[in-house]
């Protein structure tokens, strides 16, 4: 049967959002409807709201989401009610080429719910990134819920549905940062300081934060940045990341802001043969100009993160259980917990610096 519940909604580009009552319809085959806990406020869903994913208005926001199963359909199997699942935007097919070659983390198939949720005149509502969680319910594909330990703090681990995961995934799996590394990460927002604190993981001996916010660089240090670099208080980020690797670069830099001159500090602040990841997302308009025999002389690997390449069956269980252990503090990422009604004023904290992330709780 369907159900109707409270939904944040955004009709038109750059209009404020709006709680609305909205239709979950019942879980048809391979789909689930999950009962919300939390839910984190990414910058993505703010892109979203401005029109710059795609104009498929009216959007349900949210995505960075765990909660309780509620019930599934036909045909699904290993998941039923009552389960604690984190939600992911990126659930694989098994079918596609990147899948059959044995590297599901790039799936080009994934899967999303069949059905489309709707607003309660019928109009179909687009969710965000496939999942739409800015709601007390919503519907999903089965394979968009990934199990956890049912004793973790929701507010916390529904951050790997995005921007966290994306920032450890970029140094650990995308970057692969081990033991000793010396690591620059420019951007220091939700996705630069995952990316900080998957560094300490992986063991990295020196983990560099460059921001232009005092805040952030403090939050930083909190995740293991060993050293801090204030963008405004430099004559150039690139040099100052040179000084303190011995004048070579750090063999990763990770560029969370995706901007070009970010982009390019990256470049030239990595070792020869070192690696670039870029996991901040740039808009369409933006252009690189540069000597193509610097691409040719420096070697190395220039990479792009898709959501830190995790492959969530495998990746969420397993930072749940650090969290667990006390080995990532995930609940540093929440700055504060807010209702349904407080997300519009969320994204102008979240434009503004103030907060690493800001969680509807329900």
């Amino acid at each position: 049967m369907a159900q109707q519940v409270r939904g944040v909604i955004a009709r038109g580009r750059g209009e404020p959002v709006t709680v609305e009552t909205i239709v979950v319809p019942e879980p048809g085959p391979g789909e689930a409807v999950v009962k919300v806990q939390a839910c984190g406020v990414c910058h993505t869903d703010l892109h979203y709201r401005e029109g710059g994913i795609n104009d498929e208005f009216p959007f349900l926001l949210g995505h960075e989401a765990a909660g309780v199963v509620e019930s599934v359909g036909e045909g699904v199997s290993g998941l039923e009610p009552g389960d604690f699942v984190v939600l992911n935007w990126r659930a694989v097919c098994g079918d596609c080429r990147a899948c059959r070659r044995g590297r599901p983390w790039y799936c080009f198939s994934t899967h999303n719910a069949a059905q489309p949720m709707t607003l309660t005149d019928g109009t179909p509502l687009s969710p965000a990134l496939g999942i739409g969680a800015f709601a007390e319910k919503t519907l999903v594909h089965s394979g968009q819920c990934t199990k956890v330990d049912p004793e973790a703090r929701a507010a916390a681990v529904g951050l790997l549905g995005c921007g966290v995961m994306a920032g450890i995934g970029a140094a650990i799996n995308t970057g692969g940062v081990g033991r000793g590394d010396s690591v620059a990460v420019i951007g220091c927002g939700g996705v630069g300081d995952g990316a900080v604190a998957g560094a300490r993981l992986a063991g990295a001996a020196k983990i560099i934060a460059v921001d232009t916010d005092a805040r952030k660089l403090e939050w930083a240090r909190g995740f293991g940045a060993t050293h801090t670099i204030d963008a405004r208080a430099v004559d150039d980020v690139v040099t100052a990341i040179q000084e303190l690797t011995d004048g070579n670069g750090a063999d990763v830099v990770i560029d969370a802001v995706g901007r070009p001159e970010t982009w390019k500090q990256a470049f030239y602040a990595r070792d020869l043969a070192g690696t670039v990841v870029l996991v901040g997302v740039p808009t369409p308009d933006m252009r690189i100009e540069m000597p193509l025999i610097d691409f040719f002389s420096r070697g190395g690997a220039l990479k792009s993160s898709w959501y830190g390449d995790c492959l969530p069956t495998r990746d969420f269980p397993m930072l749940v259980d650090l969290y667990r252990q006390g080995r990532l503090d995930l609940d540093a990422f929440v700055t504060e917990e807010i209702a349904l009604d407080e997300v519009e004023a969320a994204f102008g904290k979240m434009h503004h610096g103030d907060v690493l992330r800001s969680v509807v709780v329900f």
